[in-house]
């Protein structure tokens, strides 16, 4: 694959079947690291966002409407893994946005989210054949589109994006993963927990990044991170913020002390 960067990443963004996406996005990812792809700084303007390439299934319906399952079920089980897989897919497509979309950046910024995406789709593959071991596949289940509304959102500017994708909506899961993980054990499924802990682990790394690229924003605009996040968490995050937080996995993804408190504070949940 050769080229540049941002029509690699547009092909990966439309590409609709579930190993197109990861193919395409293995071979980007292995082409910008070998030197194949360029990052042109003459580059146009990025199209409007717009929905990327999907799959006929899942069925992408209202949160409210996904049906309660029980977990000790072999259904329940399924699609609990089945939505944790939703949003790895999910999240292949935001680490490509985030490379495509915003322009005129440091070359470390795309390699970030390139890397990212890479990740992104492993961890779909490992999730998938879980599923497929137990009898089932990506697609059995419905699903919500609420990741890429943050994303449609926040198209406009790079530090909004920082700021709610990764810190807000794809950090939750360095919160309530650990629980997961418990839960599995007790139910003796040591493959899903394998996977979790993998997935725990690397999405601390690419929450980092959001951290590292919210600040770079806030120094270029000679604004105050927290004081930004503050407002930002304000207009866009009410609704999607909820606590618990794992402090230690936050911390670990560059949430200062001042951020954890605020969090806290702002989700109603006192320290």
């Amino acid at each position: 694959m050769t080229g540049t960067l941002f029509d690699a990443a547009r092909r990966c963004l439309a590409a609709a079947a579930p190993d197109e996406k990861v193919a395409a996005t293995f071979a980007a990812a292995g082409a910008l690291a070998a030197g194949r792809l360029t990052v042109p700084a003459d580059a146009p303007p990025p199209e409007p966002i717009r929905m990327p390439g999907r799959p006929d299934r899942p069925r992408l319906v209202h949160p409210r409407e996904l049906p309660k399952r029980g977990f000790g079920t072999p259904e329940g089980h399924a699609a609990f893994i089945h939505a944790i897989a939703h949003i790895e897919f999910n999240a292949i497509d935001l680490a490509w946005d985030a490379a495509y979309r915003f322009r005129g950046l440091p070359d470390a910024f795309y390699a970030d989210w390139v890397s990212c995406a890479a990740d992104e789709a492993r961890h779909f593959v490992m999730l998938r054949d879980r599923l497929r071991a137990l009898g089932f596949d990506y697609g059995d289940f419905d699903a919500h589109n609420g990741l890429w509304e943050m994303a449609e959102k926040t198209a406009h500017h790079g530090m909004e994006r920082m700021a709610l994708v990764p810190r807000v909506l794809e950090a939750r899961g360095l919160d309530v993963t650990p629980g997961m993980i418990v839960r599995l054990q007790g139910m003796g499924d040591g493959d899903t927990v394998a996977i979790l802990e993998v997935i725990l682990r690397e999405e601390v790394a690419h929450v980092a990044a959001g951290s590292r690229w919210f600040r770079w924003y806030c120094e270029r605009a000679g604004v105050e991170p927290a004081t930004t996040f503050k407002r930002l968490l304000g207009e866009y995050a009410h609704a999607v913020l909820h606590g618990p937080f794992n402090l230690d996995a936050r911390a670990a993804a560059g949430f200062d002390d001042d951020e954890l408190a605020l969090l806290q504070g702002f989700a109603g949940n006192p320290l």
